[in-house]
């Protein structure tokens, strides 16, 4: 796995990702090559069409992005993958057509881009066919073998095993207690470590005992560290296989003693001066839609347009949160109803990316219920943030869910994972596939 914008994401699909840009920009080249009249090097470097292939690519990247082929990408149906990339690639036609109208200099001549399109359509369905299809046959994965079989353990190996192309295959687990745990087979004591670390190489051992005090080989865990084999705690490899921090191994001396757990000072400075930027920006660019919105609110029913929403804000300050007067299933899958939140972040009570905002009666309810749920409160609510475009259902389990998303927001907080949030925001909404 490889982290890119404080994510762990795997990295075929980085490789994925960086084969299709190669291709995309090939595609184009080569039609230009074709169908110019100018000589390459003219088009490319004198006329500027290097940045226009590079922009048409980028956009159907984007559009890839958007139709989830770089998260999903085992494929499934040949057609469906056909009709995605006949999607995308309109859009791109649409966008094209939009610059033109709008007198932009950065597009590509009408037959590099239509004999290029023609090339994608062939060659990008072709290679993501070869690729799902040798991924799946090769995958060995990272050998993880596990000590103990704790719960975590348990998640963490029904879970990739479920995803091979997270690139980890589970070894199985080494526990003193006999007998197996779900479907993971046990393959002997703690003792027997030496010998099936001799007979299948794992590339990483992975602590998962329930009371690591009692029967953990301390010093023959540090001579294989130092031998060269990677040494974690599961809770370590949950966060980055889960992307959010789990409550049930997370010790209290982590929370008191740790300055892991909670936003570093530079990072919430940093929040606080973009999000104060982006909030003006968008409130200057929604204004024409709230209006919009609030006469359809006026007119079709009854009460106010706004109404205030009792909520706790940062380390359990109240505020009142604005949000239209919901008269419509559209303005809350498009999430139109939450654009006067954009005033509660211009007031400095909530952020643009953060943990969404609770009423102070469910949150005096769920900290009687889950340990440590108040840590979620450290940094100012959000209009979306990790657990809404991660999770969305609802349900004490559930809200212990989204406290681990929260946690590992808290954690990892950065202005790179905001704009991953902010991004995937936009997709979920525009998608129709929607965000809690």
């Amino acid at each position: 796995m490889i982290r890119v914008f404080n994510v762990s994401i795997p990295s075929s699909a980085v490789a994925l990702a960086m084969a299709d840009a190669v291709l995309l920009f090939s595609c184009y080249l080569f039609a230009a090559w074709l169908v110019l009249d100018v000589p390459l090097v003219v088009f490319l470097f004198e006329q500027g069409g290097y940045w226009h292939i590079a922009f048409a690519t980028a956009v159907i990247m984007i559009g890839l992005n958007f139709n989830d082929l770089y998260e999903n990408y085992r494929v499934g149906s040949r057609i469906r993958l056909l009709q995605q990339f006949c999607l995308v690639l309109g859009l791109a036609f649409l966008l094209q057509s939009a610059l033109i109208y709008a007198s932009w200099g950065i597009l590509l001549p009408k037959w590099t881009m239509v004999y290029g399109s023609l090339l994608v359509l062939i060659i990008l369905p072709l290679w993501r066919i070869f690729f799902s299809t040798m991924l799946w046959k090769s995958m060995g994965g990272q050998k993880l073998l596990f000590l103990g079989s704790s719960p975590a353990m348990r998640e963490i190996v029904a879970h990739i095993s479920e995803r091979p192309e997270l690139g980890f295959a589970s070894l199985g687990y080494l526990d003193d207690s006999p007998g197996t745990v779900a479907d993971q087979t046990r393959i002997g004591s703690i003792a027997a470590l030496d010998e099936v670390i001799a007979e299948r190489h794992p590339a990483r051992i992975i602590v998962a005992m329930e009371q690591p005090a009692q029967g953990l080989p301390v010093e023959r865990l540090l001579e294989l560290r130092l031998g060269g084999i990677e040494i974690e705690e599961a809770a370590a490899t949950y966060e980055a296989i889960f992307r959010r921090v789990p409550t049930r191994d997370l010790p209290p001396s982590q929370l008191i003693f740790s300055n892991e757990m909670r936003p570093r000072g530079n990072s919430v400075t940093l929040k606080s001066a973009y999000t104060l930027v982006l909030a003006s920006i968008a409130l200057v660019i929604a204004l024409p839609v709230m209006a919009i919105v609030a006469l359809i609110v006026k007119f079709t029913s009854p009460g106010p347009v706004i109404y205030r929403q009792p909520s706790s804000g940062r380390n359990g300050e109240p505020f009142s949160l604005f949000k239209f007067r919901t008269t419509g299933r559209w303005l809350g899958r498009l999430r139109l109803d939450e654009l006067p939140e954009l005033f509660n972040v211009l007031r400095g009570e909530m952020s643009i990316v953060g943990p969404r905002p609770e009423r102070p009666e469910f949150v005096a309810a769920l900290e009687e219920r889950i340990p440590y749920y108040r840590q979620r409160l450290s940094v100012k609510p959000g209009i979306t943030g990790w657990a809404q475009i991660n999770q969305r259902r609802d349900g004490i389990e559930d809200s212990i869910e989204k406290l681990e998303y929260d946690r590992y927001y808290i954690k990892n907080l950065s202005i790179s994972l905001d704009a991953y949030i902010i991004f995937h925001t936009l997709k979920g909404t525009l998608t129709g596939r929607g965000i809690k």
